[in-house]
């Protein structure tokens, strides 16, 4: 177990899901854009980083599922060549095997960590423009569910009045949900997902220890460095793939 118990039990009751469950799951799972993002908000719920160790919350923020979305929503609209075909997916699901389902959608989930990279007001803009585009869509569902996803994201970016009168916005859960996309690729292309505890080889007394916060991604494969917390530091910093190593006890206490 991990120091999570409460993530860890989540994780486990999806383990122990009978063979209708996950065909069920794999069903949502299939269902673009809203459906998937559901089920990938589920598959990676929120915790928080080891005590004493500085990390904050991961996996986190209000929102997560609708950004997915959108952001599938944008892929759709620069890149339709990257989304699979509905038939494969409808198929596929019924397989009951989630990661038969990620591997269909490979390109599309990469694409769309991808835009997570941009700079925030080019990420806004992109997405408006999506969504607007789609709301035109000759097909009826797809309408309906880029006006309910606009009306969120007007609702996420309107600026609100703090509890001492200044202004601000809520903005959207960008973190939480990079964080998911690089657990899901991970899977696939190999790595070490948000939250794994580290020692950096560049210490030759192994004592400095960090967590990582995120992934670093080239065209493709696996990730080619990462963000790492060092523990009890200010802020994060980016290593090589190479310059860490995972924690032989992952239950281990940050020094």
């Amino acid at each position: 177990m991990g120091h999570d118990p409460h993530r860890d039990f989540i994780i486990k009751r999806r383990e122990q899901r009978s063979f209708d469950e996950r065909v069920r799951d794999n069903r949502r799972a299939a269902t673009l854009p809203d459906g998937r993002a559901h089920h990938l908000v589920e598959r990676f719920p929120p915790t928080r980083g080891r005590s004493g160790t500085g990390v904050g919350p991961l996996y986190h923020g209000e929102g997560r599922q609708e950004l997915l979305a959108m952001l599938y929503v944008v892929v759709a609209a620069e890149s339709p060549g990257l989304l699979p075909a509905l038939g494969d997916l409808v198929w596929i699901a019924e397989m009951g095997e989630e990661t038969a389902l990620d591997m269909a959608c490979a390109e599309l989930d990469r694409e769309a960590r991808r835009l997570l990279d941009r700079e925030p007001a080019e990420l806004w803009s992109v997405i408006e423009e999506a969504l607007a585009a789609a709301e035109r869509n000759a097909d009826w569902q797809i309408r309906q569910e880029s006006i309910r996803l606009a009306a969120l994201f007007r609702t996420m970016m309107t600026p609100r009045e703090g509890y001492a009168g200044e202004p601000y916005v809520e903005g959207l859960p960008l973190i939480g949900v990079r964080q998911i996309l690089d657990a899901l690729l991970i899977v696939a292309d190999d790595g070490h997902a948000p939250g794994t505890r580290v020692r950096l080889l560049r210490d030759p007394d192994g004592g400095s220890r960090a967590t990582i916060t995120g992934a670093l991604w080239g065209g493709s494969g696996p990730p080619i460095g990462y963000l790492i917390w060092l523990d009890e530091a200010k802020t994060a910093e980016s290593v090589g793939a190479d310059e860490l190593a995972v924690l032989a006890d992952q239950e281990s206490r940050p020094r």
